[in-house]
């Protein structure tokens, strides 16, 4: 039912996009108001062939829903599952004498509002009602100071969706035919995953340097707190000691100027400073000063969130959504890092409730944002009202209130004054029994006045990293002040190859380069781990090898459409066109037909004669004859024709030269076991993508074809052809071991134990275990070995039973203990389940995911995905098959 306010039926019909916001928002308006929901995009461009009109269906350019022979006009259909949702609109239009739009005010929400105005076709006004808070004052406002449509804006979002058609529709095909079928390009998310690709490749590349240094703890002699201190060896004989960053992604020096130490140079240099006395060379005071971060903009939520929470950008996305809708946050989608003064002077007003006046300034202070073509028409993220409310007064638990007290924090902490202190770098020398002039060195930090860091300290990507808060308090030293070294360590060091992106780091690098929008990184994310693109090891994003040959095909023969720049000006043309600085159709054209002799894409996807998809889908293990294959089963190595298959959830960098003679050591191929001795069939164990299994060996001969009446030879269906019989090794089996007996015992399943009540019954195994089968009934068995053993008695004492399901099923010891989840406070446990092994805290359940394993996966990770469970919801109740009724 719509949401109603004041006189029956009303005279204003307000639509927005999700019931939860008609909700809130009904509840704000006065007399004569119906608030309903379109329930999101009411139509798009069709998805498939049945969705096409049946006018067009004949036209060469309807499978791309755009007519790029006539002004790119796009074809739009109702979606089939809005339909009744458009008609209960219209019904509710008729009785209304004004119409206002209230979807989202950014460029999706101004096309959702123009959608809205085309399909219910209204003969009332008209009115464009936009906040970017839903409280009773910002919504009072919106209705009282409406505006008109922005085409522009409606424009520009067209002009987007067009893009990423035409790119999807017309590169996508390419993949299926040269890659795997069933494959996705995208005008961001092909970007997206050639940077997790080339990272990869950096790491793919890096060789690791050794190095080493001494450390030593060097002591005052005086009587105080701290008295001594940590330094690191900095120089000798007035050359620098090497650090990490003096090596080349090559493992070598990039500068002959500076000292490599190896272990035995380091050991015996510490050899020859054992009881030498040091003195302070230089100390050097800085004062020390941080300013508060920004409020949140959409990107820098997610990375927050990502960092202190463990939430996927999807899953903040979609909690910060549920916190907007029901009136707790400003809009989640903006650009924008400024406040509003009413904004400004509630988190004034927080902060000296808080925290005193004297952590306040004087002058309130102003943000202004950094991201080119920012779209500024929104606030940053904060508590929405006039007033915020702590956190304790919300009344909200769990990812809605973690969630809340970030923004919360945040916002009240960019309202107050900054940290100071005072920086200190110390350096002392001494001359080692040889005569070598060392030096060492040691930095430390004192916070004297906190100010914001009270109220908020900002997370980081790398957890090596001091916190801002962070301090190190050195002895109060002078020139000339004598010390000694108490301990004196050798220390080794390696580099480190890049580190792979973060969901966080990602988001970061998208937006520095100035690629995509904000609003569209969650989805970004989550599409290319949803195509198998990307999988997660911890929090880390992996590229599968299938990306590695996507990205190559891109790379070599779309170069531009994966070109980063390239990327980046199609995001300034959409703002142009926003700005009315551009027109969408010569853009389109441009993009599509090219211009002044640059190729379009049309013309990148007519003539594929010259890729090879051998060689794309190819790459060479360093240091060896094997290569690297992307089949359409997945990964594969090759050696002379031998071939073995890869795991998918191995990390490329991890698929060294050792790694793949290893993997070619294990039994592969076929294992004959012997012959059957009924069928006189060949035996084999062979290892499959689902695991080991055993299967028979048919005659190669296919069945004579049938002779139709007039004398031709009919062909044989695929269904006609008889399937071998097949069985999956016992959790007790191996490959290695497995025997012609036990095939045999396997290949014997379903197991006809004989008849109870008239119908058949069988032992069996299944993907939940072994069972035994009447009809459409069935009992689980103890163990596989029962499969083999249980008689028709037993089966009927089991059937006798009623079935266990849910609580009353015997629970399985988890297979983990973890720690606590944050949100429930609740100990989290890996579990066995019927899909596989999954993390619960006992209310929440969340399956592992590809790139997962049991024995390796942390309490951070597993909060991760409960966190990303939650935010879904959850799972829809299918809906109960019921009878037709017997016609009389």
């Amino acid at each position: 039912m719509p949401a109603k306010n004041g006189n029956a039926g009303g005279t204003r019909l307000v639509i927005v996009e999700s019931p939860s916001k008609a909700k809130t928002i009904a509840g704000y308006l006065g007399r004569g108001y119906v608030v309903e929901s379109s329930i999101g995009h009411i139509r798009d461009l069709p998805e498939k062939a049945d969705d096409i009109p049946e006018k067009y269906k004949g036209e060469s350019w309807a499978r791309l829903g755009v007519n790029v022979d006539h002004e790119f006009e796009p074809l739009y259909v109702v979606n089939h599952d809005k339909k009744a949702q458009v008609s209960k609109l219209k019904q509710l239009l008729k009785d209304a004498d004004e119409l206002y739009l209230a979807t989202d005010e950014d460029r999706e929400g101004e096309a959702i509002a123009w959608h809205l105005r085309e399909v219910l076709n209204p003969k009332v006004p008209v009115h464009r009602m936009v906040f970017h808070e839903i409280t009773q004052r910002a919504i009072q406002e919106a209705v009282a100071n409406p505006r008109t449509l922005n085409l522009r804006l409606v424009d520009a979002q067209e002009t987007r969706r067009i893009l990423d058609r035409l790119y999807g529709y017309e590169v996508s095909p390419v993949l299926w035919k040269k890659v795997k079928p069933k494959l996705s390009a995208g005008r961001v998310q092909s970007v997206a995953t050639r940077l997790v690709v080339e990272r990869e490749r950096e790491r793919l590349a890096f060789t690791s340097a050794s190095y080493w240094d001494l450390q030593a703890l060097l002591d005052t002699g005086r009587d105080e707190v701290p008295h001594e201190f940590t330094a690191m060896l900095t120089g000798v004989d007035g050359k620098r000691v090497a650090q990490g960053r003096d090596f080349a992604s090559t493992g070598t020096l990039k500068s002959a100027g500076v000292l490599h130490l190896d272990e035995q140079a380091a050991t015996a240099l510490a050899g020859r400073l054992a009881g030498v006395s040091y003195k302070v060379r230089s100390v050097e005071r800085k004062p020390y000063t941080r300013k508060p971060y920004a409020p949140f903009r959409t990107t820098t939520l997610q990375q927050e969130a990502s960092r202190k929470l463990g939430f996927s950008a999807k899953s903040t996305m979609q909690v910060a959504q549920r916190l907007y809708e029901n009136g707790f946050i400003t809009y989640m989608r903006t650009d924008s890092i400024t406040l509003s003064e009413t904004a400004v002077a509630a988190a004034r007003s927080q902060a000296i409730k808080l925290y005193g006046s004297a952590y306040v300034p004087d002058k309130p202070r102003v943000y202004t944002s950094k991201v080119k073509n920012a779209q500024e028409a929104h606030e940053a993220i904060r508590p929405s009202g006039e007033e915020f409310r702590t956190p304790g007064e919300t009344g909200l638990s769990g990812d809605m209130f973690r969630l809340y007290e970030l923004i919360w924090q945040r916002t009240v902490a960019s309202q107050m004054k900054d940290a100071v202190g005072e920086s200190v770098t110390v350096k002392a020398e001494g001359t080692s029994s040889t005569g070598e002039r060392v030096e060492f060195s040691a930095s430390g930090r004192t916070i004297t006045f906190h100010g914001f860091l009270k109220a908020y300290v900002e997370g980081a990507d790398d957890p090596s990293t001091d916190r801002d808060d962070s301090e190190k308090r050195l002895p109060n030293l002078a020139e000339n002040d004598p010390l000694t070294a108490s301990t004196l360590n050798v220390l080794s060091h390696a580099t480190k190859p890049p580190a792979r992106y973060t969901e966080a780091s990602l988001i970061k690098e998208l937006e520095d380069r100035e690629i995509g929008r904000p609003s569209t990184y969650a989805s970004i994310i989550g599409t290319i781990l949803d195509r198998g693109y990307v999988f997660k090891k911890g929090t880390a994003l992996v590229p599968s090898f299938l990306a590695f040959a996507v990205v190559n095909l891109l790379e070599q023969h779309f170069g531009n459409l994966v070109d980063y720049d390239f990327t980046a000006d199609m995001e300034k043309v959409l703002d142009d066109i926003a700005n009315d600085r551009a027109e969408r159709v010569p853009e389109l054209r441009r993009f599509y037909f090219g211009v002044d002799g640059d190729e379009g894409l049309k013309e990148m996807v007519t003539d594929l004669g010259e890729i090879d998809a051998k060689e794309i889908s190819s790459f060479p293990i360093r240091g060896t004859d094997i290569m690297i294959r992307v089949g359409r089963y997945g990964p594969y190595l090759d050696r002379d024709g031998v071939r073995v298959n890869v795991p998918e959830d191995l990390a490329p960098d991890e698929l060294t030269a050792e790694m793949a003679e290893e993997l070619f050591s294990r039994p592969t191929g076929d294992r004959e076991l012997g012959k059957d001795p009924v069928t006189g069939h060949v035996i084999v164990a062979r290892d499959g993508r689902y695991g080991p299994y055993v299967t028979e060996v048919l005659p190669e001969e296919p069945p004579p074809a049938e002779t139709t009446g007039t004398g031709t030879k009919k062909r044989t269906k695929k269904a006609d052809v008889p399937k071998p019989r097949t069985g999956s090794l016992l959790k007790s089996m191996s490959l290695d071991t497995v025997t012609l007996d036990d095939a045999l015992k396997l290949l014997s399943l379903p197991r006809v134990l004989g008849e109870i009540d008239g119908q058949e019954v069988t032992a069996q195994n299944g993907r939940f275990g072994p069972y035994v089968k009447k009809g459409t009934d069935s009992r689980s068995l103890a163990s596989e070995e029962e499969m083999f053993t249980v008689t028709l008695e037993r089966a009927g004492e089991l059937f006798a039973q009623p079935k266990a399901r849910g609580r009353q099923a015997a629970a399985a010891p988890p297979l983990r203990e973890l720690g606590e989840d944050p949100v429930s406070k609740k100990p989290i446990v890996v579990k066995e389940g019927r899909f596989g092994p999954y993390v619960t805290d006992g209310e929440t359940n969340a399956s592992l995911r590809k790139g997962d394993e049991v024995e390796q996966i942390t309490t951070e990770r597993a909060a991760e995905l409960l966190a990303d469970r939650r935010a879904r919801g959850p799972a829809p109740k299918r809906p109960r098959a019921t009878k037709a009724k017997a016609k009389a």
